[in-house]
């Protein structure tokens, strides 16, 4: 037997991870934002560097008080923190740390997976499993290893859960001109026969593509309407893409590859794009008006935040460390990162004002620090068949719901 030393020397890591909040270098005022609330981005706390977002994880299916008990392990570790004022920012993959908890998390469902019998629960407990990776490798900031391997785990969870559900999904390829392909879900409702009326959905830039799985469940699947997507550039399966300011450069390739998917009506394809998947959605509303039939988006970020000092002095430290890293500007100043970001605004870009034939609605969150209602009223005016929608913030999850049936309506209707 080797000595015990020697064996604790031999399986000891030797690499040192990164921790999350310290692979973006920029100036971090944490103390100095007043706390912010939002639908769409949950809530900042002042000892936690990432937003929590409650409201979100639990549409998904996470469990309340699951949330509750990951986050208070993590508040509790009395382990080394990179910062000692963020509670959420212990070095290591080890107890209190953010990733380790929620992976172990989880680990949890996965075993249940395993054993379960029942085909329908085992594909719940797999898409717990992958909820619950997905949160442990947020934000998803690029050269986050331990996140890249919880986003893994979360993809492989999300295709288990896919093997025992009702669903069909299907893996989708896409080739890309100049580079890596990259590839999407695209998820069949029983409803109906193929070719379906598709909605291609537009994630944030912290979000991975089996976040979207209870939109197709239980808005789209039972309209009959099929959902694809793709991941943002520079996360998950199209991490080798950097976010440029053609932001729908992929999704655009995309589109024009689906006449040849079988499953999917080319001619009624429609857009959801939410946060920063507003922007792509409203960009391909001008330049492919033909083969987009309409482009809905929540909370969209097309303008504002991306041009307003003010703006960005209010968003949390988290939302412009992703910002940063998937334009590739982790280690560049705040003033050239603002510099860089107002050319990604479509109002910038001449095209946002402009007017388009592609119907397109705009709903919104009366206090949204990210997005405000003239971000939405300029979209909804700038197309020939514009909608503004409202949603109202008290009872969030209520009102989160009926806009989404609103909304899914909405598509349905100009797909027909």
């Amino acid at each position: 037997m080797a000595p015990a030393n020697l064996t604790e020397k031999l399986f000891k890591p030797s690499f040192k991870y990164p921790e999350t909040s310290t692979l973006v270098h920029r100036v971090h005022h944490h103390n100095t934002h007043p706390p912010m609330h939002s639908a769409l981005e949950g809530d900042t706390v002042n000892c936690w560097y990432r937003t929590i977002n409650r409201l979100m994880w639990l549409w998904r299916g996470v469990d309340p008080l699951e949330v509750e008990e990951v986050l208070s392990r993590i508040a509790v570790s009395k382990a080394e923190h990179s910062d000692p004022l963020l509670l959420d920012t212990v070095i290591g993959y080890r107890n209190g740390n953010w990733i380790y908890e929620w992976s172990n998390q989880a680990m949890v469902w996965q075993q249940k997976a395993v054993e379960e019998q029942d085909a329908n629960l085992a594909s719940e407990y797999w898409l717990n499993a992958a909820n619950l990776y997905s949160i442990a490798g947020y934000p998803h900031l690029k050269g986050d290893t331990l996140a890249e391997q919880a986003e893994v785990l979360a993809n492989k969870a999300f295709e288990k859960s896919s093997e025992h559900s009702p669903y069909q999904l299907k893996e989708l390829e896409f080739k890309i001109p100049g580079g890596a392909p990259i590839t999407g879900f695209l998820h069949l409702p029983n409803e109906g026969k193929a070719p379906f009326p598709t909605v291609m959905v537009c994630g944030g830039l912290d979000t991975l593509q089996s976040d979207h799985q209870r939109l197709f469940r239980s808005y789209l699947a039972p309209m009959g309407i099929a959902m694809l997507t793709i991941d943002m550039p520079s996360i998950g399966f199209s991490s080798k893409w950097k976010l440029t300011q053609d932001t729908s450069f992929l999704h655009q390739q995309v589109l024009m590859q689906l006449s040849d998917v079988p499953w999917v009506d080319a001619s009624r394809v429609s857009l959801l794009g939410y946060r920063f998947g507003a922007n792509v959605a409203v960009r391909l509303a001008y330049l492919e008006p033909r083969r987009v039939r309409a482009v809905a988006t929540l909370g969209a970020l097309v303008h504002t935040l991306l041009s307003d000092p003010k703006c960005q002095e209010q968003v949390p430290d988290m939302y412009m460390d992703v910002l940063a890293s998937r334009i590739g500007m982790s280690t560049s100043s705040d003033s050239a990162l603002k510099t860089e970001l107002n050319r990604y605004s479509l109002k910038t870009q001449g095209l946002l004002g402009r007017r388009t034939p592609t119907p397109m609605l705009a709903a919104y969150w009366e206090s949204d620090i990210f997005s405000p209602k003239t971000e939405a009223r300029l979209i909804a005016d700038s197309s020939a068949d514009g909608k503004l929608l409202a949603i109202k913030s008290e009872p969030l999850y209520q009102h989160f719901d009926s806009a989404l049936q609103e909304i899914c309506g909405w598509l349905e209707k100009h797909m027909r």
